[in-house]
């Protein structure tokens, strides 16, 4: 059990000048502002903890070094995409086919699926036109059709699909925060845990009661995802030096009268990787350095898939650079723009955003000799009702949905799992949603019923008691 302190007790006297206006005062260019969310973060959390506290007594054989999280915000239809279903209760009312419940909407049709689904690969797994790139990687994925989640609506949902909770009594950490707190950075210069793309809430980058050194680190769209990363004209790179040889001075100085102030602790760390990242990331973020064919194999340049192709391709880089989890929003803001209410149609576009990008990940980590200790999920907060709303749009569905995964010592080729007759409800092998992040904790090596922290005397906890890793994809216990 990780147990975290959550008092702060000044050992020495306060400075005459605050320390935290000392600092905006010594820094500069990136320094000053890339990471003043930081600096905002709320001093009533109870507790900020060190990178990789969680002690080799509870970490398992790790398969896997990083995880690259894919999030389709708003919902995606499961019917339409990777779980096939025949249109003969096509028209009918869901009582009268005998699998509503009381969350159904009884009195609504039955809407068909207007998707071809072809056969693909070695396995000859059915994917949807909609993903015809990604059918030609099917043999790298585990297709999991029986996913479910408790919550109807979309931030409640999303906080249960990050957080693994309900209920928010306490600020809970997201899934990639926990893995910054288990394992900490592979690369001193980088942080461990990355977003990119809008998510669809600021709870999907939160650290929550681990602190703001454990939340996501966002990169942005476009050819400079990292903010103020350069430094400004009129600052040199020797007056740079300066600035951070006075601020960790100033650390120094501040730590030596604090010493048992973890939150100071973290703030100083986090700055000192401001100034690492500094000389690090832009060559990392350059993805001109990649060759026309890997830019092309993305989609990088094209439309529509550009931005999302960039996204995916900073993702490799970063894979092979020791961050250990890469969370990537698509659709992100509002409902989400999977959210397909008035006409189920709106997926088509967002499919060929994503789709070649995808498939082009896959293959290249695999190429490269990566996959097998890169984690790929793919996931939304719940999916897609077979009934109908607004005449061509389906509602949203918790009941039963489908993710993916690929890579990391996960089965190739194989679909686990099933939703009923008409797709709503999972009824083979279900799956709440703490069983996927029991499985990608797994991978890292890492046991989710240790994932737990002492807050103000109360235990706090990653995933339910009763979750467990999804083993009939996993290669070593199927």
């Amino acid at each position: 059990m990780i147990r975290l302190a959550n008092e702060r007790t000044p050992v020495g006297h306060a400075p005459l000048l605050s320390r935290r206006e000392m600092l905006r005062r010594a820094s500069g260019g990136f320094l000053g502002t890339a990471l003043s969310s930081l600096l905002v973060a709320d001093d009533r959390r109870g507790a900020v903890c060190q990178s990789s506290e969680l002690d080799e007594h509870h970490q398992l054989r790790r398969s896997v070094k990083s995880v690259i999280y894919l999030f389709m915000c708003g919902g995606v239809s499961q019917i339409d995409t990777f779980d096939p279903k025949d249109n003969r209760w096509a028209g009918k009312l869901i009582d009268a086919v005998g699998f509503g419940d009381n969350q159904a909407k009884m009195q609504r049709p039955v809407i068909p699926c207007h998707r071809t689904f072809k056969r693909y690969g070695e396995s000859g797994i059915p994917v949807s036109d909609w993903f015809p790139h990604v059918g030609g990687v099917v043999d790298e994925l585990a297709i999991v059709r029986s996913m479910y989640c408790h919550e109807v609506n979309h931030f409640p949902a999303v906080i249960e699909m990050a957080t693994g909770h309900r209920r928010r009594v306490f600020e809970h950490p997201c899934l990639g925060s926990w893995v910054s707190h288990a394992l900490g950075s592979e690369n001193d210069n980088l942080p461990a845990f990355v977003n990119l793309g809008r998510p669809s809430s600021p709870i999907q980058l939160t650290g929550g009661y681990l602190g703001a050194v454990h939340a996501a680190t966002p990169f942005q769209d476009g050819v400079a995802p990292i903010p103020n990363l350069k430094l400004p004209d009129d600052v040199s790179r020797t007056e740079r030096d300066r600035q951070v040889a006075l601020l960790s001075q100033l650390n120094a100085d501040f730590e030596r009268d604090y010493a048992l102030d973890d939150a100071i602790a973290a703030r100083v760390r986090a700055y000192e990787l401001a100034g690492r990242m500094q000389l690090a990331a832009p060559e990392i973020v350059d993805l001109s350095r990649e060759s026309r064919h890997t830019r092309d194999l993305y989609g990088i340049d094209q439309e529509p898939t550009n931005s999302f192709g960039r996204k995916l391709l900073l993702a490799r880089r970063l894979v092979e650079n020791g961050v250990r989890f890469i969370q990537i929003c698509h659709a992100g803001g509002g409902n989400g723009g999977w959210d397909a209410h008035g006409d189920i149609e709106t997926h088509a576009p967002l499919c060929r955003q994503v789709d070649q990008p995808i498939a082009a990940l896959i293959a290249d980590l695999k190429q490269r000799g990566l996959l097998d200790e890169t984690l790929v999920v793919w996931t939304s907060e719940f999916g897609r009702t077979p009934w109908s709303q607004n005449d061509t749009g389906r509602d949203h569905n918790p009941r039963g949905f489908t993710s993916w995964l690929s890579g990391g010592s996960v089965q190739g080729g194989i679909v686990h799992g099933a939703t009923d007759e008409v797709g709503y409800r999972a009824v083979e092998e279900p799956h709440y949603i703490a069983d996927l992040q029991a499985t990608i904790l797994n991978q890292l090596g890492l046991d989710a019923h240790d994932m737990e922290i002492q807050l103000r005397g109360q235990p706090l906890k990653l995933v339910e008691d009763q979750a467990e890793p999804i083993w009939g994809v996993l290669r070593d216990r199927a």
